[in-house]
């Protein structure tokens, strides 16, 4: 279980790129297999995922309690998904980096300045995901659990357009429309064109 202990903004956080510059240093895992930006278990995640030449971009609400070589049920079925698909790697990244294991834990207000780090994130990672990024929305009906969430998934799907990204889902949208979360999903989920994301996000 992760709550926060306070808002992002009474945190000292790292910007991305000072995350990214010292990522890889500690020596407690495998840089040359992981992605983990920061390095080390802290109040927020940018980045997690694994090294390849074609990574699956899952994007889910918040980040929780998985590191490298200690991935939740949810990042495990991510990484069997995203093989059964035909990707090599794969890169879980979320709306908002708050880590918080409940999401009714996460920010009030959304941290303007947290939400420009984060987007620098997305950028980097959709720039070293060769060219039509894979991004695969998987952030489920807790989309709905601030009003900002939906505000910053669009912002995502503005950058995801700078790289010419094509978006997926996997397994049944809500009524709502809402992208399915990836627990429960089947390992062999085919991932299938989400079309309709930027009026689906509008909408919200």
């Amino acid at each position: 279980m992760h709550i926060p202990s306070v808002s992002t903004g009474e945190l000292e956080l790292l910007s991305f790129a000072e995350a990214l510059e010292q990522s890889g240093r500690r020596g407690d895992y495998d840089a040359e297999r992981w992605l983990y930006v920061p390095d080390f278990y802290t109040e927020y995640r940018y980045i997690l995922g694994t090294v390849g030449t074609r990574p699956l971009i899952c994007i889910g609400v918040n980040p929780s309690t998985a590191a490298p070589d200690d991935l939740d049920n949810t990042l495990k079925s991510v990484e069997r998904i995203a093989h059964a698909n035909g990707f090599d790697s794969f890169i879980m990244f979320n709306v908002y980096a708050q880590r918080a294991t409940r999401p009714k834990d996460m920010d009030r207000e959304c941290n303007a300045a947290f939400h420009r780090e984060n987007l620098a994130a997305f950028r980097y990672v959709l720039s070293r995901a060769g060219e039509h990024p894979a991004v695969w929305a998987a952030w489920g009906s807790v989309i709905e659990m601030r009003p900002y969430l939906p505000r910053c998934a669009e912002d995502l799907i503005a950058a995801g357009e700078e790289f010419g990204a094509a978006w997926f889902t996997a397994g049944p949208r809500s009524k709502k429309g809402h992208p399915h979360h990836p627990l429960y999903l089947k390992k062999d989920s085919v991932l299938e064109p989400f079309e309709d994301i930027k009026s689906y996000c509008a909408n919200l």
